[in-house]
């Protein structure tokens, strides 16, 4: 049960010269915009610094650890600065925006990998409750406000870097970077060689049927593991890679588990029952919910977690005690309209739910068998 930190030890040591970049450097680079680059990483395009570097600055820090989204990226680092693979590769054009006020959160940055070619790496959903608004926001509204940054970020990145451009990203960067790659200028699509989505979101019909997605529809490519639940979200219309995650469940999302086999991922034919049964429950759901609806739901769930004055997941869940009260006192507390919207949306989904399980069931229910010779004359109309 291999995973990325073995590749590190792998394959670490050969340079691009030697084995070309592959897709689990893919994912490795996509995961780098989950650091906390602020103060060290620059802004501008025009200013670059190792990974080697950039890596030695961050370990300095008296607390290295405050920022991380994941206890995971601390070694993960660590191993990447120490790898000739990618230590000399340089970094740049750094942004982390979180406005609460618009329901965005938005982080990238670029990775030139080699001389003619710039990885374009945006982050996934970070702690910030504004960020988690924004996905739940994907499901009635395209875009949303980190959406048309995504677009304008790999603009700006390709009118000042050279060469090729690649884009990728983990869970919602998965959806920027396929999103930025579908809008963003023709002659930018024209040096995008390859689009990798790492377990994130589809999007409506809106986007797939778009002349630009169609246009680089053939160079995306979409990974997800057994049992996705985040990457089954919403249409996609390109096909998908299954990967073998040594995790369960959600748990599965978490990147530092799918299993890989020298350079390339462990593949796996088709997504897990349990995948298959969620997703079809949530898009019956979303059929069947109105995207009027799913705003007012939406808006009233974060309503009551606002209620606790955090910001974060972390300071939810730090005072959990007293924040639980809160919650359950904002419940109490609601009109009857927006309880009435909350009962309907999660009536809607249990009634999903249930639909699934009976097709499911009759799917799986022997066919009666008839008897010999007389099968024909038993289904003839009178």
């Amino acid at each position: 049960m291999a995973t990325l930190f073995d590749y590190l030890k792998w394959r670490g040591d050969l340079s691009l010269q030697q084995t070309a970049l592959n897709e689990i450097d893919s994912l490795i680079l996509s995961r780098l915009s989950y650091l906390p680059w602020d103060g060290i990483v620059p802004a501008s395009f025009g200013r670059e610094i190792s990974v080697a570097e950039a890596g030695e600055i961050f370990f300095a820090q008296d607390d290295p650890q405050e920022n991380l989204i994941m206890k995971a990226d601390l070694p993960f680092l660590q191993a990447v600065a120490a790898s000739p693979r990618f230590a000399n590769m340089t970094l740049c054009g750094y942004t982390n925006q979180v406005d609460p006020a618009r329901e965005k959160q938005f982080a990238a940055l670029v990775i030139k990998a080699a001389p003619e070619l710039a990885y374009v790496s945006y982050r996934g959903t970070d702690l910030s409750l504004a960020g988690w608004k924004e996905d739940f926001n994907m499901s009635f509204c395209t875009p949303v406000p980190a959406q048309l940054d995504a677009v304008q970020y790999l603009n700006d990145a390709a009118g000042t870097l050279p060469g090729f451009l690649g884009a990728g990203g983990h869970s919602k960067g998965g959806n920027l970077a396929v999103y930025a790659a579908s809008f963003c200028k023709p002659e930018v699509q024209d040096r995008l060689v390859f689009v990798h989505n790492h377990d994130g979101p589809g999007f409506d019909a809106c986007v797939l049927e778009s002349e630009g997605y169609r246009r680089v529809a053939e160079r995306i490519k979409t990974f997800i593991p057994q049992s996705s639940v985040v990457g089954m979200l919403l249409q996609h219309e390109e096909d998908y890679f299954v990967v073998r995650s040594k995790q369960v469940g959600l748990m599965q999302h978490d990147l530092f588990s799918w299993e890989v086999e020298r350079d390339q991922f462990v593949y796996l034919d088709q997504v897990t029952d349990q995948s298959k049964f969620i997703d079809h429950t949530l898009k019956t759901w979303l059929t069947h919910l109105p995207p009027e609806q799913r705003e007012q739901f939406v808006d009233t769930l974060f309503s009551i977690l606002e209620a606790t004055n955090a910001s974060t997941l972390r300071e939810l869940t730090l005072n959990w005690h007293k924040n639980a009260r809160i919650v359950l006192r904002s419940i109490r507390e609601m009109d009857d309209e927006m309880r009435r919207n909350i009962s309907h949306a999660l009536g809607l989904l249990l009634e999903a739910a249930k639909q699934t399980a009976l097709k499911n069931v009759q799917k799986s229910m022997p066919r009666p068998k008839l008897l010999p010779g007389r099968g024909q004359e038993q289904n003839k109309k009178p």
